[in-house]
């Protein structure tokens, strides 16, 4: 009987989530009740087509004069990109690409990757969103792993298709200026030249995507979505202003979780969506500024630059059309929480989630006033719990635990198979924090990046975030190597601020004076740049590996 009670009471909490969600999606536009026929097909065709084609085919018909995307080349309108990303789907398919096929995009952020997505999803086939920072053996294996059969890329990764059969069709999505070719390449705008615009026959379901883990602990895995349910988009715009026909610059890179979100939602808004194929501190402020800009999308190490320009540069440009600057892809300091907010206004949401989890909570700019560094609260059809190590509950204030999610558009399974742990319908993100006493959700680091040294556990970025306080110290990061007293020992690897010279003692006393004595490094070492993977994520492998003069 208890246990009946408890399904009901969760199909009622349910229930009542999707309704709430339902109305997210009306007072933010997403579903617009004044134009039922126009709503329902649209949720036809993302039954079809998957969420990247619909938003094409949507945008075509719904906003076809209005600027769709901006890069180095100039400006697409939606009318365009849906006809172009037609015309490539022709010649995909004159290459051998059919319904279930399997296509290896390689690109950066601009508007061959927008037109690729899109004429891959009207072919009903599968994306596979590969991550810009590979190398050869890597890009390899995912390739083989995947079952990719075609490759769309930039012209800079030439050299990666190598390692693949030569007889594997290619397609260039960008080539830059002097590159040279190999012969008989074909280019994006080649083929779309070439080729009718009319629509073709859909497919019988969606081909999906695939987003690759960051792979900061080994070979990235695949994240299949096939589709993406209406909850999902409730889930990021329920607390995240994001602007309606108006414009939006995004640096994340849109192969990953963050960037493709954001770029989907942004576009079945009719948004601007202006990118840059690599990220400049200045010229985002400048993209920003030329394009009246009323949202940012980037990741924790980009903010970190730009709030560290000089007030000359910053004053050169007009930032204040900004309403939102949406982070998230890793860990957000207190520090930069409030540097960033000090510099922009308090317009900073702080998103928290996994590939793999999608969105977990949010932290909205009053949450980070009053808590920097908040991951925040869960958005409406998503729940975070805490557990154990023996997969027991945590409730109350102030508890460690592992963070488990529940969310309204659930994850797969990676494509190799493998999956996450769920416990009670709840998954877990890899991640350890705790709520306070406002339940205000903090992360405190990767629960396999916790050091256990001397028998005492220490989580990393507890002391990286007291460092980053450090006058002198621009970025910092602290992982575990091997020691013979204690099992493990802490270095801090140190980016100096411009001009500052700390020493070793001064940083070990900053954090002696602030901290507990075991959570002192023991070696501390400069240099000039943290290693980070292409979507800013640290590489702490990479310094753990490090070779260090002792």
């Amino acid at each position: 009987m208890a246990s009946s009670t408890v399904g009901v009471r969760q199909k009622l909490q349910h229930l009542g989530e999707a309704v709430r969600a339902a109305k997210r999606l009306v007072e933010t536009g997403i579903l617009d009740l004044k134009d039922l026929r126009g709503t329902l097909r649209g949720a036809k065709l993302i039954q079809v087509y998957g969420p990247q084609a619909t938003m094409t085919i949507q945008g075509g018909h719904r906003f076809p004069d209005l600027p769709a995307v901006v890069d180095e080349r100039g400006s697409l309108t939606y009318g365009e990109v849906d006809e172009q990303s037609w015309a490539l789907a022709y010649a995909l398919r004159s290459l051998g690409v059919v319904e279930g096929s399997v296509v290896g995009v390689l690109c950066r952020d601009h508007r061959g990757l927008i037109i690729a997505m899109a004429a891959c999803g009207k072919l009903g086939a599968r994306v596979v969103l590969m991550n810009t920072g590979f190398a050869k053996p890597q890009f390899a294996q995912v390739c083989e792993r995947e079952k990719v059969t075609v490759v769309l890329h930039d012209s800079e990764f030439v050299g990666l298709l190598d390692a693949l059969p030569p007889e594997l069709p290619r397609v260039l999505t960008w080539v830059d200026d002097g590159a040279e070719l190999p012969a008989g390449a074909h280019t994006l705008d080649d083929l779309v030249a070439s080729n009718p615009t009319d629509p073709l026959p859909p497919p019988t379901r969606p081909g999906g995507s695939v987003i690759l883990t960051s792979g900061t602990t080994g070979m990235p895995k695949g994240a299949p979505r096939d589709t993406v349910s209406p909850l999902a988009t409730a889930q990021i715009i329920d607390r995240i202003p994001f602007p309606r026909k108006g414009t939006m610059v995004i640096v994340s890179p849109i192969f990953h979780s963050t960037g493709w979100a954001t770029y989907t939602v942004g576009a079945a808004l009719g948004n601007k969506i202006v990118t840059a194929r690599r990220f400049n501190a200045e010229n985002t402020v400048k993209m920003i500024a030329e394009h009246r800009a009323e949202m940012l999308v980037a990741v924790p190490t980009m903010l970190h630059r730009m709030v560290e320009l000089d007030a000359a540069t910053l004053a050169k440009y007009d930032t204040s059309s900004l309403r939102v600057i949406l982070i998230a892809g890793s860990a957000l300091s207190p520090e930069l929480s409030e540097r960033v907010q000090d510099t922009f206004g308090d317009v900073l949401y702080n998103m928290y989630g996994s590939t793999e989890c999608a969105i977990a909570t949010v932290a909205q700019p009053a949450e980070l006033r009053a808590a920097p560094g908040t991951a925040g609260r869960a958005p409406v059809t998503c729940e975070v719990v805490l557990y154990d190590d023996n997969d027991r509950r945590i409730e109350g204030a102030n508890r460690p635990g592992r963070i488990f999610v529940r969310n309204g558009a659930p994850f797969q399974g990676y494509t190799d198979g493998r999956g996450k742990q769920i416990i009670d319908g709840y998954m877990s993100s890899g991640d350890m924090g705790h709520f306070d006493d406002n339940g205000l959700l903090f992360i405190d680091g990767r629960d396999d990046d916790m050091i256990v040294s001397g028998g005492e556990n220490v989580f990393p970025q507890e002391v990286e975030n007291l460092l980053e306080e450090h006058d002198d110290v621009a970025e910092v990061a602290v992982v575990g190597v091997d020691d013979v007293e204690f099992g493990k020992r802490l270095r801090a690897f140190v980016v100096p601020e411009p001009g500052a010279a700390p020493d070793a003692a001064q940083i070990k006393q900053y954090v002696k004076d602030n901290l507990a004595r075991h959570k002192v490094p023991r070696d501390v070492v400069f240099i000039d740049e943290l290693p980070r993977n292409a979507t800013g994520k640290l590489l702490r492998r990479v310094l753990v590996e490090k070779d260090v003069d002792s």
